[in-house]
């Protein structure tokens, strides 16, 4: 075997991750016990990283459905430091994320790949399933052009005592890079960033200056329009790549 072709398979553990990362429903949680199988199979991972995936895969099949859901959204769907939209992180709502998108949707389908219905091609577990096709070094090269975004996710995720943590810290170390947490600044939640200002605030006593005093300007923020919920995108099932 040439030293090309040395470098061990992680196309496995990759389509795990990227099923971790998705919307924990009873179709997902029934491919539980399979994820736990892959992993053990490839050993692509740390014994001390897979030891933290198992904890995972054991909190969301011995959690409540509900509770387990609902804890789903409120972490990935709740602000944007935890976003699993890799071009929020990068572009933010300009205008340069509508040609991102559309080239990464061009690179899937290059490689034979469909997007689920109204999934976005910056979805990490979109993503992840794309790498997973790659040859081994190209799948870490890749990975590691992402680390800046996995290590903010991971440091965000870590800030929240959250064990989804360890799939950040899992695919940094696939990508031979090490996991460092990145301090944000500080954001607000996504319903107070969409939330509409009171109406007149403007003219408002509130703030005013006394008589002789420069009065401070103060700019509101525009309504922006509302965003669709991103919790049910993702599914882990055979066709998704979770099987081997």
């Amino acid at each position: 075997m040439s030293a090309l072709n040395s470098r061990p398979s992680m196309s496995k553990s990759l389509r795990v991750l990227a099923a971790l990362l998705g919307y924990p429903d009873a179709l997902m949680r029934g491919y539980l016990p399979e994820m736990r199988a892959l992993l053990c199979e490839e050993c692509a991972l740390s014994p001390s990283r897979g030891a933290e995936l198992h904890a995972l895969i054991d909190a969301l099949q011995r959690g409540d459905p509900l509770q387990t859901e609902a804890a789903y959204v409120e972490l990935f769907d709740r602000g944007r430091a935890t976003s699993l939209h890799l071009f929020e992180h990068v572009h933010g709502d300009s205008r340069e994320r509508g040609p991102a998108m559309i080239d990464l949707g061009q690179t899937y389908e290059k490689a034979g790949l469909i997007l689920a219905e109204g999934e976005l091609p910056d979805y990490l577990p979109a993503v992840l399933e794309f790498v997973s096709t790659q040859p081994p070094d190209e799948a870490k090269a890749f990975l590691g052009e992402m680390a800046h975004i996995l290590n903010a996710l991971f440091g965000a995720l870590q800030r929240r005592n959250s064990p989804y943590a360890s799939v950040l810290g899992a695919l940094l170390d696939l990508a031979g890079e090490q996991a460092r947490p990145i301090v944000p600044v500080a954001e607000e939640s996504l319903d107070e960033s969409w939330a509409e200002p009171v109406v007149f605030d403007g003219c408002s006593v509130r703030g005013q200056g006394q008589p002789g005093q420069t009065q401070a300007i103060h700019v509101v923020q525009p309504l922006q329009p509302p965003r669709p919920s991103r919790a049910t995108s993702a599914q882990a099932n055979p066709q998704s790549g979770v099987v081997a």
